[in-house]
This record gives C-alpha cells, sequence and structure tokens, in this order.
C-alpha cells in the first residue's frame, strides 16, 4: 500500500466558494480533488487528507490562530501518518491575505522551507517520501473575501512562476495549477466541483511518475 499525503488549506479540504462567512458548504469525499486523484489511482493507495481551511506556509494568523501555521503542524503530521510515499503541499494561497504582507518570492521560500521540513523529519528506516509541490492559481479580489486579500491578486499572478523556481532548486516536482484551474468569481479564492475534478486528473498525471 503506497501512502500519499495532500497537505493544504481550505481547497485541499474542499470547501465551496462562499458567499459569506456563514455559507460553509464542503464538497462530498469523491468531489474534491484528493477523492479524484484516490480513484483514478485505484487499488493500493491510501490518501491522507490534511487540508486546513485559512493554513498559511509558516505564518501563524494574527486574527484567525496561530493554529493556521502549516510549517508548525506539519511534522507531527507527517510522523502520525508513517510511513509515506509522497508528500503533497498545496499551500500559498493564504499568505496572500493583506494582514500577512508578504510578496511571491517569499511565499515560494516558505514552500521552499516547508520541503526542507519533509526532508529533515526522520523517516524510521524508510525511504524519504518523494514531494511534489502545487502553486495556486491566481486569487481574484472578488466577493466578501476581496478586502482580506487586497494586494494580493497581482501577487498572485507571480506565485506560480516563484513555486517553479523553487522546486527547480530543491529538485522537487512542481505542478502550477494556473493553465488548469480558476478560481471561483464568488470569493475570488475557491474552486467549483468541476475545476476540483480537473485538479484532481491533472494531480493524477504528476504523481505517476513519482511512485514508480
Amino acid at each position: 500500500m503506497k501512502r500519499i499525503l495532500c497537505f493544504g488549506d481550505s481547497n485541499t479540504h474542499g470547501t465551496a466558494p462562499m458567499r459569506d462567512d456563514n455559507d460553509v458548504v464542503r464538497f462530498d469525499a469523491d468531489k474534491r480533488w484528493p477523492g479524484v486523484l484516490r480513484a483514478a489511482l485505484g487499488v493500493g493507495f491510501d490518501i491522507v487528507e490534511e487540508g486546513h481551511p485559512g493554513r498559511t506556509t509558516v505564518h501563524d494568523d494574527p486574527v484567525e490562530g496561530a493554529h493556521k501555521n502549516g510549517r508548525s503542524h506539519l511534522r507531527a503530521i507527517l510522523e502520525s501518518h508513517w510511513p509515506l510515499d509522497l508528500v503533497i503541499i498545496a499551500l500559498g494561497t493564504n499568505d496572500l491575505k493583506f494582514r500577512h504582507g508578504v510578496s511571491a518570492f517569499d511565499i515560494a521560500s516558505s514552500v521552499g522551507t516547508l520541503v526542507d521540513l519533509v526532508r529533515a523529519t526522520p523517516m524510521r528506516g524508510k525511504p524519504m517520501p518523494k514531494i511534489l509541490v502545487i502553486a495556486p492559481p491566481p486569487i481574484l479580489e472578488a466577493g466578501w473575501l476581496a478586502e482580506m486579500f487586497a494586494g494580493g491578486q497581482v501577487k498572485s499572478e507571480a506565485l506560480g512562476a516563484a513555486i517553479a523556481r523553487m522546486a527547480a532548486a530543491r529538485d522537487v516536482a512542481c505542478l502550477d495549477l494556473a493553465p488548469i484551474a480558476k478560481v471561483s468569481p464568488i470569493d475570488g479564492i475557491h474552486f467549483d466541483e468541476a475545476t476540483h475534478h480537473a485538479i484532481g486528473v491533472a494531480v493524477h498525471k504528476a504523481v505517476l511518475p513519482l511512485l514508480v
């Protein structure tokens, strides 16, 4: 059995586009992109869904809480689900919030910090897992989240290239979602069901060479 960890934010969790703070819907397991990946891979694979809404790469969120910091929890999650054959890191969108004040370069560097953390976590006699980083597509400053993500749209347009450069420097696989997925205009950051399916198909194609 090969085990794949999907470490991400609300778009890994499967949060549907939201019209306001109370409009919270989670897509069913088979509709979320990790579920699409699970179905495409078939038997012999265990997909661990670790999507936390609001999760950042390395930042304590001053509004939503320190528990949103991905770096703080990644090692415990790696150890909890050991052994792992592949770790997929799909983060960066929440770093675009105005409150964090970081550039695309900084966000990519922060994803790199998580890559380094995966590689530094002892695997207790098992091989180090392969790593795939997923660069999120550009966001829109739209709907009720527009002010929260003010200034994020322009930075997000540079994020895919920045994450790709970081991944190349660390010799890890990278999937840029910009050509594949568009965020919903309802809230500017989340994906609809059809987009989750497209992402799952693309991730399946990207992981196959890493699982041989």
